[in-house]
């Protein structure tokens, strides 16, 4: 008698489930360089090797990407039923997609059969997903809903199990989508904590809300992702020297480079999971970042933060890990008013040491077309692969990266200096009565936010939870 050429159990096992919460194990080299930059950070000095480094990146990816909330995309990006676009948690691949009921999902792009990636396009519009290598095919809400010769190469499947995987949690911040691969952790709320209380100053003073013009932008530079995080959250100390000449030609306001003895007030804070830099001008101008009055709407802010948004022109931001914020009045042409834009910045990481940028532009909701056109012209001319501030910081972030990869910075130890805004260096001081939540200071001359961006990263790394701000007695 001929055997059957499979010996097939009767029965098919359904798909098995993944393991959640297995710690990343790392090298001791990995181990202490970590408990090193805990231990430096505290006198204000950073290991420059962890901006470029392979076992630091590949940890990164686990401890930092893999439990955190990731900022995915804005819900106004894929308004109508089977928009979609392509974005990554880490270096994961996902679809950012609203399915037919107008759920908006975040689907790993995987197929489940062998494993092939769904999406070819950036962006569209689809009722279904069509594997390119076999034809198994998925609606937009995951569902598996063809097999070719199913009835004669998989009679037991069961569909309900092998549809798409989406990620574990996803939540949505007033448009803004996150999402975390951890199958455990805080909630979307829990984790911006008090840092929502600035987001919403950003989020809300734009009539109608906030509303994505175009493609966000993306371009690979050779830095590491932590330089952009960094620099935005907030490193105001650059913009007089490494942005001076964009402001002596005009195309921002000489306010904007926060520099002391300016009749304008710096205050940088930093609170739970973010830190934000706000340039504010004196009370009795208002400005609502370049945004003309008939597209300002405060009436879901408190007087609080409609004040500051009524005072400030320019303001920048950071929510750990990798997203990053502007909000800006500036021009393209010197002799025309300023317009406001908002900018929302995502440091993609690459590999140790690179990094892609992906930049979105946003307007009021409610503003009108020409409006529109107009600040987002403003947008390209700042902040994006051609803008004039931009190319600024690309000259050297890179330089960064550089030295961490550097046999000379391994073998000499070579540190950074963070020490700006602590006792004895800086003349900066704590507002005590300032109306936010956080910590605050009078001018731009310290590095406190800096500095809790990377006592966020040094928690990350040693498995602690993010989003407490960094103790005051090291900030």
């Amino acid at each position: 008698m001929a055997q059957d050429h499979c010996d097939c159990p009767e029965d098919p096992p359904g798909r098995p489930t993944t393991s959640t919460g297995v710690d990343y194990e790392v090298s001791d080299r990995v181990e202490q360089l970590i408990e090193q930059h805990g231990e430096m950070l505290e006198d204000g000095m950073l290991p420059v090797k962890v901006y470029n480094d392979e076992e630091i990146f590949e940890a990164e990816l686990r401890r930092i990407f893999g439990q955190c909330w990731v900022f995915i995309g804005h819900e106004t990006e894929i308004p109508e039923p089977g928009d979609y676009a392509q974005r990554y948690i880490g270096k994961d691949p996902f679809i950012f997609v609203r399915d037919e009921e107008e759920e908006i999902r975040v689907l790993f792009d995987s197929c489940s059969h062998h494993g092939s990636a769904l999406c070819r396009a950036e962006q569209g519009n689809t009722s279904h997903f069509r594997c390119p290598y076999h034809g198994w095919t998925f609606k937009n809400t995951g569902d598996l809903t063809g097999v070719p010769l199913k009835h004669q190469a998989y009679q037991g499947l069961d569909a309900e199990e092998w549809g798409l995987v989406e990620a574990p949690r996803v939540e949505n911040y007033k448009g803004m989508v996150f999402a975390s691969i951890a199958e455990e952790g805080p909630s979307l709320e829990e984790y911006l904590g008090d840092f929502k209380w600035y987001l919403d100053v950003h989020l809300d003073v734009g009539k109608g809300g906030m509303e994505v013009i175009g493609e966000p932008h993306r371009w690979r530079a050779d830095s590491d992702w932590k330089s952009g995080a960094d620099n935005f959250s907030a490193d105001s100390y650059h913009t007089a020297y490494a942005h001076r000449s964009v402001i002596e030609v005009g195309f921002a306001a000489d306010e904007i480079s926060g520099t002391p003895g300016q009749e304008t007030q710096m205050h940088v804070t930093h609170a739970d999971s973010g830190s934000t830099s706000l340039r504010l001008l004196e009370p009795e101008d208002e400005i609502y970042f370049g945004y003309p009055e008939e597209y300002v709407d405060t009436s879901n802010l408190s007087e609080a933060q409609a004040d500051m948004a009524a005072a400030c022109g320019a303001a920048t931001g950071t929510i750990f890990p990798n997203l990053s914020f502007i909000h800006l009045a500036a021009t393209n042409d010197p002799d025309e008013d300023l317009d406001g834009f908002f900018s929302l910045r995502k440091w993609q990481p690459i590999g140790p040491g690179t990094m892609e940028f992906w930049s979105w532009v946003l307007a009021p909701a409610d503003a009108s077309d020409e409006y529109k056109e107009r600040a987002y012209d403003v947008a390209v001319g700042t902040f994006s692969p051609s803008g004039n501030f931009e190319q600024d910081d690309l000259a050297v972030w890179d330089g960064i990266a550089d030295a961490a990869g550097s046999v000379f910075a391994e073998q000499q130890g070579f540190n950074m200096n963070y020490q700006m805004g602590m006792p004895g260096m800086s003349k900066a001081s704590i507002v005590d009565d300032f109306d936010g939540p956080g910590t605050a200071w009078d001018d731009n001359l310290e590095e406190g936010t800096c500095r809790t961006f990377h006592g966020n990263w040094h928690k990350a790394m040693s498995g602690e939870d993010v989003g407490m701000s960094y103790p005051e007695d090291h900030i």
